[in-house]
């Protein structure tokens, strides 16, 4: 199809190299031949007047006039996608539809086992795609390579639409056996114990807690980091650090592992975990349905905790 005399077939390609910024990975996303691949460069190239993408010592960089329709190209497709994927109806226990979820490994210890659980008492056949949180999650989900982003509110686009599921706090956690097991820990003490924290792989990105930390002019003397929430709680065990953790977290690990919690001792906000989507899939019967799923979830760790 031609629009403009432009084949309409050569954006998706577009889209892909200048995503990817790179002529034989876009090939292999599309399943073609990298000759193929370059032939269709040639031919945007010829119609936009324009390099669009250029060599740049061993990498390869978008021009300005790409770097300009990139958005708008994006846009397009995910608004065709949606079109075409939204179907009249939805029944999980015959779809086997894929949603592709972005999650942190808190979402994932403390969250996805009651998700997966509610799933199961629908019968659904549906199949999840958890995919980790890259530094700014929403542009995947603005991208339409996300059904969902769940993720505190600090962390969601004002450009979609979303929703609460779960409120928590921040707590201390510490060894229960350890030197601070039984005694209070004030904000002078939690300043200078050693800490465990988590930091995200990613170069600037910071979790919601440290964020929460740092407005408030609070420093903490970090002995031990890990790329992993989830961890910190065991990271604790039988040693004299404390960690700042949800609550949810801290209850879930000390089923298990000997630690105490302490209440942070300084005001902070309350932890609100969010659920997002794309506006352009606002009423897909599908993300209808596993938004549902999600809430129902949020719901059953509420009565929980």
């Amino acid at each position: 199809m031609r629009f403009k005399k432009l084949d309409l077939n050569l954006l998706v390609a577009l889209d892909h190299m200048m995503t990817l910024t790179s002529v034989s990975a876009a090939a292999d996303k599309m399943f073609m031949s990298q000759s193929a691949m370059s032939n269709a460069l040639t031919r945007l190239r010829t119609y936009f007047d324009d390099p669009l993408l250029v060599q740049v010592g061993k990498r390869m960089e978008l021009t300005p006039r790409a770097e300009a329709m990139k958005p708008a190209i994006r846009d397009i497709l995910v608004r065709i996608e949606a079109t075409i994927d939204t179907q009249p109806e939805f029944d999980p226990t015959v779809s086997t539809r894929k949603f592709n979820v972005l999650v942190s490994d808190f979402t994932l210890r403390v969250l996805m086992p009651h998700v997966v659980a509610e799933m199961d008492r629908q019968e659904a056949r549906v199949r999840l795609n958890l995919l980790a949180q890259s530094e700014s999650p929403f542009l995947t989900l603005e991208r339409g390579d996300a059904d969902l982003l769940i993720t505190p509110d600090i962390f969601i686009s004002p450009n979609h639409p979303s929703t609460l599921l779960f409120e928590d706090q921040y707590v201390v956690l510490a060894c229960g056996k350890g030197p601070h097991s039984k005694a209070h820990i004030d904000l002078e003490a939690y300043k200078t114990l050693p800490h465990a924290i988590m930091v995200p792989q990613s170069s600037d990105g910071k979790p919601a807690e440290s964020l929460i930390l740092e407005r408030a002019g609070i420093t903490r003397n970090v002995e031990l980091s890990t790329f992993s929430f989830s961890a910190l709680p065991h990271l604790v065990v039988n040693t004299g650090r404390i960690a700042t953790v949800h609550r949810s977290l801290a209850e879930i690990a000390r089923q298990t592992s000997d630690l105490v919690i302490h209440p942070l001792p300084f005001d902070a906000p309350v932890f609100r975990q969010m659920m997002q989507w794309h506006s352009y899939r606002e009423h897909d019967p599908g993300i209808m349905w596993i938004r549902d799923v999600f809430e129902r979830a949020a719901g059953n760790l509420t009565s929980h905790s």
